[in-house]
């Protein structure tokens, strides 16, 4: 989209047909709502997961043992569909598929990880968001293929193989990453990417950390920007930024900036600017990034999570050339029609729902 959000569709309605048991098909991409704990008769606790299924506007409920290990923690990031959850009292960290709803009811994986120590200058209380090369292997697959990192607020980048390091590797970055600096892990270059605060650099890990933990850097040149007049220009300057880097399914980069203003009444929707660039190619350390309107059968999804891509047409309901926004916002960006619309929770949804700002990918059975 090359310009402010022009027509904004009204709020998503709930229906009176929203809610649907876990059934044998694939779901999603979806949100997670949270879970639902109580006692069970025969000893332990009964869980619950909620899921807004997002093609069918739908609540998916998944019945499951609620597992001890996930007792006082919460969820501060998710990748390939897997859970990272910390623990509020002694910080400690694991990983786990209780989130998918075609995942064992009554014995969902649990990975505990390695604890994390901050750096000198660094802090592990708040997570950035986190990544994964693949999605955790099975116990008697290689183990070396799969490589976690997690990105701290302020300079820290934690990388680790689970099942084969016992400690991490601690990682100070070149520069100072917030809330806004996503790292995501490239299939087609097998690398973990970062973009700088600003979006001009794209800083790359090799997974083979241990030998070399400097970064190499591709700048990130910006052709064919949006004709706006200048008075817009610098009222988008004045806006809240998210950079995000996304793969296609088939490779394809994009680098999507999502700007929003924020008001005392939080943040605004009807102003809400998306732009997206697409990589045309690499050139002696210079990835040229080329705006369009046009990502064709793709959808973009953005979230506090790993962010992700899939084809519009594998997964009826969504709408091709969109991307979909969780965090600041709840909504979804059709770039063919330039419309833009906030999702409400559906029926069945509890009041109060924790703030889990996670796309989560399809899940299949």
């Amino acid at each position: 989209m090359s310009r402010l959000v022009s027509k904004l569709s009204p709020l998503i309605h709930k229906s009176s047909r929203s809610v649907r048991s876990f059934s044998s098909s694939t779901t999603g991409p979806c949100v997670s709502i949270g879970s639902i704990m109580e006692p069970s008769p025969d000893g332990g606790n009964l869980g619950q997961v909620l899921l807004f299924n997002i093609p069918d506007f739908k609540l998916v409920r998944a019945d499951k043992t609620y597992p001890n290990e996930l007792y006082d923690s919460q969820l501060v990031g998710a990748s390939h569909g897997w859970g990272f959850f910390t623990n509020r009292t002694d910080r400690s960290l694991l990983i786990s598929d209780y989130l998918n709803p075609h995942a064992s009811k009554s014995q969902p994986k649990m990975i505990p990880l390695p604890f994390v120590t901050p750096m000198y200058s660094g802090q592990t209380e708040v997570v950035c968001n986190v990544a994964m090369s693949c999605p955790p292997p099975d116990q008697e697959d290689d183990q070396e293929d799969w490589v976690v990192g997690i990105k701290f607020l302020g300079r820290q980048l934690s990388l680790c193989r689970p099942r084969c390091d016992l400690r991490w590797t601690n990682i100070l970055t070149p520069f100072e990453s917030w809330d806004s600096s996503k790292l995501m892990y490239s299939k087609k270059d097998q690398k973990f990417n970062l973009l700088a605060p600003g979006g001009n650099y794209l800083c790359s890990w090799d997974p083979n950390f241990k030998e070399d933990k400097k970064p190499k850097f591709h700048e990130l040149v910006l052709h064919n920007l949006p004709n706006l007049p200048r008075s817009q220009w610098k009222r988008l300057d004045s806006y809240c930024r998210e950079d995000h880097w996304v793969e296609s399914p088939s490779g394809e980069c994009f680098l999507v900036k999502w700007y929003s203003e924020y008001t005392p009444k939080g943040y605004e929707a009807s102003t809400v600017c998306v732009m997206v660039f697409r990589e045309e190619d690499t050139q002696a350390g210079r990835k040229n990034m080329r705006h369009t309107d046009d990502i064709g059968d793709l959808c973009i999804f953005i979230s506090k999570g790993e962010d992700f891509c899939v084809k519009a047409s594998s997964f009826p309901g969504l709408h091709p050339n969109s991307v979909f926004l969780n965090g600041r916002l709840f909504a979804t960006l059709n770039m063919s029609n330039d419309t833009f619309g906030c999702y409400e929770y559906p029926q069945g949804t509890p009041e109060k729902v924790p703030y889990s700002p996670y796309w989560l990918p399809p899940f299949s059975p």
